[in-house]
């Protein structure tokens, strides 16, 4: 065959049967970072832009500045401030309306007492104001009567044995109560002295009550006095009481009385009493001066066998003063006086 001929053909077939000729290859190649994974969400997004071409020379360059490090705490800043929930309205002032009038007190009537009860319509409505009068009787308005000896006590002596008491018996509710009072002492067959009073007491706080009244002395002389005073529960548990006496003669005395009780154990009690009168001026009928005319200390130990029912056993110790105490002596009687006693405390 012509030579000629088959270079002809051998030009036409090759460059038709053969493949595109490869691009050269990239001698830096390796020197890439992997190529990231497809992205599985790639086709939700917009094509990104075309990358530039691999810069050959990049390794020839100097190495481009490390990415900042993320934040650790990206997403740990205060939340925003929530919504004012006043927005729109005008500034509110803390102290608005303090400067405003107050309103007028309402002067019309009271409405008038209901007289329907709904219990009355299911239960018989006699009953039912029986009951309500049951309960306003034990909440407020319930009245009741006491009995208290403070003193019943027999005191032994050489020349004749003598007693002496002081208690009251009332009857009332917790504001107001009226009180029937006495005390006295007898010396060996007769009185030496004896009172009787007649008071209205009125609670004036928690701890005292106010009294005012009669008094009425049987010994050693027939006299009544009008009386005040208070009495009640000082601090510190003291038991204390004034009283103020104008006689129908025009004398005056006053009465100062005061006693504690010691808890040794819950039924052993050590009560000391003191007791002090004095007169505003001369009384020669009743043999007192003015100034302190006596004085009466005493000092009881009792067992509470109940709360109402105690016995005791002590000693008492009076002496009159001043200028009534030289009437006495002038008079032939005894200044000074020191007894034992045996009683009984009590109340019901």
């Amino acid at each position: 065959m012509n030579p000629a001929l088959i270079l002809a053909l051998a030009a036409i077939a090759v460059p038709a049967a053969a493949p595109a000729a490869a691009q050269p290859s990239d001698p830096h190649a390796a020197h890439r970072a992997p190529a990231a994974p497809a992205d599985p969400h790639a086709h939700h997004r917009q094509a990104p832009p075309a990358s530039p071409a691999a810069d050959p020379h990049a390794h020839h360059r100097s190495a481009p500045p490390a990415p900042a490090v993320a934040d650790p705490h990206a997403g740990h800043a205060a939340p925003a401030t929530p919504a004012d929930p006043h927005a729109g309205h005008s500034a509110h002032d803390a102290h608005a309306g303090h400067g405003a009038q107050p309103a007028p007190i309402p002067s019309a009537p009271a409405p008038p007492v209901p007289t329907d009860h709904a219990a009355d319509r299911f239960f018989p409505p006699a009953d039912m104001a029986a009951a309500r009068r049951l309960l306003r009787r034990e909440h407020g308005v319930m009245n009741w009567a006491t009995t208290r000896l403070e003193t019943f006590e027999y005191r032994p002596a050489g020349r004749g044995d003598g007693y002496a008491w002081e208690g009251t018996v009332s009857y009332g509710g917790d504001i107001d109560r009226l009180v029937i009072a006495t005390e006295g002492e007898s010396e060996g067959h007769g009185l030496e002295n004896a009172e009787v009073q007649a008071l209205w007491s009125h609670a004036i706080g928690p701890y005292f009550d106010l009294r005012a009244g009669v008094r009425h002395d049987v010994e050693p002389r027939r006299r009544t006095y009008a009386t005040v005073g208070v009495e009640g529960l000082a601090p510190y548990w003291f038991e204390v009481g004034a009283h103020a006496f104008l006689s129908d003669r025009g004398d005056v005395t006053v009465r100062l009385e005061g006693s504690y009780d010691l808890r040794l154990t819950q039924r052993l009690i050590l009560e000391p009493r003191a007791e002090a009168n004095l007169a505003a001026q001369d009384a020669p009928a009743l043999g007192l001066a003015a100034g302190v005319t006596d004085l009466e200390l005493g000092l009881r130990l009792r067992y509470a066998v109940a709360p109402e029912f105690a016995p005791y056993v002590g000693v008492n110790w009076s002496r009159k003063l001043g200028e009534t105490a030289g009437r006495a002596r002038a008079a032939g009687d005894d200044v000074e006086d020191t007894r034992l006693v045996v009683g009984l405390r009590a109340w019901f």
